[in-house]
């Protein structure tokens, strides 16, 4: 029998990095989950992750006070940040460029991330990086 669902939670958490302190205790303590349970099971499902990475995850928790957890790969926002070396996306978008990225780059990124992107092949993908890239300023070059 199918365990019943109390709520969903989403939290952002860097890999590697859970720990009791917020935002992590905080969340999964009112809705009185362990916190040292998901903070070990979380840090060793995220080992492999580029440490400090932030891995959006989603935590299905159960009446019976257990959970399960889907990891996210980290948002397109930062590998672009990381494969422009840039410490954050331009000010006013669309007026000023601040750095610039290859399509190969792209290509890169876009495999990364294409279990979690809305495409349906690679090429919807890396339209769909190359617009996080447009609206964080930062330009494709061939």
């Amino acid at each position: 029998m199918a365990k019943k669902v109390a709520g969903e939670l989403k939290l952002q958490i860097p890999a590697g990095k859970a720990n009791p302190s917020p935002p992590v205790g905080p969340a999964l303590g009112q809705r009185g989950l362990n916190i040292m349970e998901f903070c070990k099971a979380f840090n060793a499902k995220t080992q492999e992750v580029e440490p400090g990475a932030p891995c959006p995850t989603i935590i299905t928790y159960y009446v019976d006070k257990s959970f399960s957890m889907d990891i996210k790969t980290p948002p397109a926002s930062f590998f672009l940040k990381k494969a422009a070396k840039i410490k954050s996306g331009a000010q006013m978008t669309g007026k000023e460029t601040v750095a610039s990225v290859s399509s190969r780059q792209i290509r890169e990124i876009a495999e990364a991330k294409m279990q979690d992107l809305n495409a349906n092949d690679l090429d919807g993908a890396m339209k769909v990086i190359m617009g996080s890239a447009r609206s964080m300023g930062i330009e494709v070059k061939d």
